[in-house]
């Protein structure tokens, strides 16, 4: 490893748990030249903490939802 990813992953670790998340979003992000698609997943994202906030989303608990997975691929 260099000296300077060392230096870089020695501040990241420093940051705060949503810092990290947040650096490693971006981080990702770089990866992919279509900023199209990450556009259009932010939309989307953006849509549904919409329908969520406005009552017409039916929220599932995340046990309930990998059971119902789990059981679909049976």
């Amino acid at each position: 490893m260099s000296s300077q990813l060392e230096t870089v992953e020695a501040q990241a670790l420093n940051l705060t748990a949503e810092e990290r998340a947040q650096l490693a979003d971006r981080l990702l992000a770089s990866l992919f030249e279509d900023h199209e698609v990450e556009d259009d997943w932010a939309n989307e994202v953006e849509r549904r903490i919409f329908e969520i906030e406005g009552g017409r989303s039916e929220l599932i608990p995340a046990a309930d939802a990998i059971a119902r997975a789990r059981a679909a691929i049976k």
